[in-house]
């Protein structure tokens, strides 16, 4: 794979290398972040000095289906002993859905100088790379979030994809075609549960973010890419655009994408995704 400068891409400072993380992990500026779906990898070995940041427990609101707010993010920062300033390299399980998740959810707060390690863990552990259990300890910090939770800018709520349905604008449901269809409420070997109808939202076309990355888990080059999205389905990168999944992690992957490495104008993830608007009263679906 070509280095990543190299790929055409519209923002590649937001993908650093396996390599640039192995050479960086003892950067004062620089704080490693695992954040996986299976919560037993970052215990059986993690990235040294790497610290976990969990999507359920550390992101989201424990009573509310809503993400934490500002306060709660400001302790977490905090907890993890990182700046404003800090650079943040996000890496985890799955091609990296849940570091694009997280590095999606700091964004909220404004805290933009954050990273993706391209390949994610499965890249690092294919080459052998260092793990280990020690679990690292940093002089906690006094963090101030940049701003309030950004629910406009790059979220986009319930309310929001209606709009944006009436209105015609450009949908990604990044599902696998089954779930697409309405032939499976989950992916395939996940319980099938969740949602009390299968389809997709009306206007969605189906791009499963699978079709981003290569075997190794890095992302495609901006050709590529640009093949898929733009030449093959027709969407226009200066249009309004909503991804969205079942719960809206593997559409932070197709978000950081379409936004980062293809530059569309105005890209929203719909968190919500499936599993509210499956389960919604009066909205519409299509199969």
């Amino acid at each position: 794979m070509a280095d990543i400068n190299e790929r055409g891409y519209t923002s590649p400072d937001v993908l650093v290398s396996t390599e640039w993380v192995a050479e960086n992990l003892n950067n004062e500026n620089v704080r490693i972040v695992e954040s996986n779906e299976d919560p037993l990898l970052y215990p059986s070995g993690h990235i040294p000095g790497a610290v976990e940041v969990d999507w359920t427990n550390d992101l989201n609101d424990p009573i509310v289906r809503d993400y934490i707010g500002k306060d709660a993010f400001e302790a977490l920062a905090s907890r993890i002993g990182i700046t404003p300033e800090t650079t943040v390299v996000f890496y985890g399980d799955k091609g990296n859905w849940w570091a694009t998740y997280a590095f999606w959810v700091f964004n909220l707060f404004g805290h933009t100088n954050t990273k993706v390690m391209d390949g994610g863990r499965t890249k690092w552990v294919a080459e052998g790379r260092d793990l280990t259990r020690d679990v690292p300890t940093y002089s906690e910090t006094e963090y101030k979030a940049p701003q309030d939770r950004d629910d406009k800018s790059i979220r986009a709520l319930r309310e929001d994809v209606l709009k944006h349905v009436q209105g015609k604008g450009q949908l990604v449901d990044v599902r696998s075609p089954a779930e697409y269809s309405g032939e499976k409420l989950h992916m395939e070997g996940y319980p099938q549960e969740g949602a009390l109808r299968g389809g997709h939202i009306p206007g969605a076309k189906n791009i499963p973010w699978s079709r981003a990355a290569n075997e190794d888990g890095t992302f495609k080059n901006a050709e590529e890419l640009k093949a898929i999205y733009e030449d093959e389905q027709g969407l226009d990168p200066n249009k309004p655009t909503v991804s969205y999944c079942r719960i809206g992690e593997r559409s932070s992957h197709s978000w950081f994408v379409l936004n980062y490495l293809l530059g569309f104008d105005n890209v929203r993830n719909y968190d919500g995704s499936w599993t509210e608007w499956g389960n919604s009263v009066g909205v519409p679906i299509e199969k």
